[in-house]
């Protein structure tokens, strides 16, 4: 991808990227920023520090550094770069939510950014007619299962659990802080961040007591865009019609029921055809010999991309109206049983410990959210508990993807005990027990 190779230390001064929140005030992820260098001190050092040596550490401040993925960290500066250089993000008018296509400094993109202020039930969604129907319409809107607000953390978290796995079908999804003129702030934002600029081209000095210059930067997820998919349902209708190699058939079975896993364990309440993407190279003919007649196809290869998990873990199953069903379940594919090559990627599943430890990298990404509540999140993995053992049982029983929707959803609750040991009962001890039961309330409305 252009936006990784050219990254540098020259483009970026810190380990990850530097993002300004106001002239003169450089950020790091440890250590202090020398002007007169860019060297770095001992990591007692403030945080922030202004041209003249101040203490900054109540400048409100982002820093998109991801230390475990340098290439991700990279694609991110680019688009900040890009931000700064004018070439802004752009709004995608599909969907219920504020959602952009964010470009590199050359205007191709890269990534798509959905704030979380700008989802269904943000304060900033750009979308009036969803606006509209949350105010007027609140019984008909939303999903009930969901906690709103938290499609960033279930992008991220999708993403999460498909590298935990293996899985290598969701693009790479993390949390990140942007901000741009093409974002949905309100009029009040919009008019005290012109406001500020003013007063800092007037009056430079009275602009260092400001916090921050600028409009405020969202978080919301950032996933890297792929180039050359088309929608599922495109792809699939033309395969009716144009046949695709037996290999090549049975690379797009291994995809698609990649598909499946991910989509199952996170309990995705909107999987459709037209938001998992597939991309089929076109077939080419080799020349293998001089002679005439003699050449050889080559099969074209097959990916697919799950996209669109912002609306997955929910803290119960689906009981009230709707069911909110799988779509990819009536597709012929869905009646093949599942590969070998799924049952081994997926054998870690088996061992709670890898379960438990998967929750715990969940909940380290779920806590950053500011209404993070322990009790909601326990009943989503709840519910992520329950998936996975009803799949890793399904793969026991040798069962196909529309065998495993049928199965009945199940929910593992946690009890946790704490016993007083040793000398004055001054060792504590936390022990873990699992229960499972079956959810038997079905939604009204079961196909839909």
């Amino acid at each position: 991808m252009s936006g990784v190779e050219q990254f540098s230390d020259d483009q970026c001064n810190n380990p990850g990227c530097t993002i300004r929140s106001i002239p003169d005030v450089a950020i790091r992820a440890s250590g202090r920023y020398e002007h007169s260098g860019g060297r770095l001190s001992d990591e007692n050092s403030p945080l922030l520090l202004g041209p003249e040596g101040r203490t900054m550490s109540d400048v409100e401040t982002t820093t998109n550094y991801f230390s475990d993925d340098m290439e991700f960290t990279a694609v991110v500066c680019e688009a900040d770069r890009a931000i700064d250089n004018g070439v802004y993000p752009e709004r995608i008018y599909q969907g219920s939510s504020g959602s952009y296509f964010v470009k590199n400094s050359e205007g191709y993109n890269i990534g798509v950014f959905k704030p979380k202020d700008e989802e269904p039930y943000g304060a900033n969604n750009p979308k009036w007619i969803k606006w509209f129907q949350r105010i007027w319409c609140g019984c008909c809107f939303g999903r009930g299962c969901l906690i709103p607000n938290q499609g960033f953390l279930s992008e991220a978290g999708a993403s999460l659990i498909d590298q935990k796995l293996g899985l290598n079908i969701v693009p790479k999804t993390k949390v990140v802080h942007m901000a741009s003129e093409t974002f949905h702030y309100s009029r009040i934002v919009r008019a005290k961040s012109k406001g500020k600029n003013i007063i800092a081209d007037k009056k430079p000095n009275l602009a260092k007591k400001f916090k921050r210059l600028g409009l405020p930067p969202k978080v919301g997820s950032f996933q890297l865009f792929v180039y050359g998919y088309k929608d599922a349902d495109y792809h699939l209708r033309r395969m009716e019609s144009q046949p695709i190699p037996e290999t090549t058939r049975h690379r797009l079975l291994l995809e698609f029921q990649k598909l499946v896993v991910i989509d199952y364990i996170i309990r995705n309440t909107d999987r459709g055809n037209d938001n998992w993407l597939i991309n089929l190279e076109d077939i080419t003919i080799a020349e293998t010999s001089t002679e005439p007649g003699f050449e050889t196809v080559t099969h074209p290869d097959i990916k697919v991309a799950a996209i669109d998990n912002g609306l997955a873990f929910p803290f119960k199953h689906p009981d009230s109206w709707r069911a909110y069903p799988f779509h990819w379940a009536w597709l012929p594919m869905a009646k093949q049983h599942f590969r070998d090559e799924i049952k081994e990627i997926l054998k870690p599943l088996e061992d709670m410990n890898f379960v438990e430890d998967l929750v715990q990298d969940l909940k380290e990404l779920f806590v950053i959210d500011k209404q993070f509540n322990r009790i909601f999140f326990e009943k989503q993995m709840s519910v992520l508990r329950g998936q996975i053992i009803n799949l890793t049982q399904a793969l026991k029983d040798n069962k196909t993807p529309l065998q495993l929707v049928q199965m009945h959803p199940i929910v593992v609750e946690v009890s946790r005990t704490t016993a007083l040991q040793g000398m004055g009962n001054r060792i504590r001890q936390v022990q873990d027990s699992f229960y499972q039961k079956v959810h038997m309330k079905r939604p009204f409305f079961q196909q839909f």
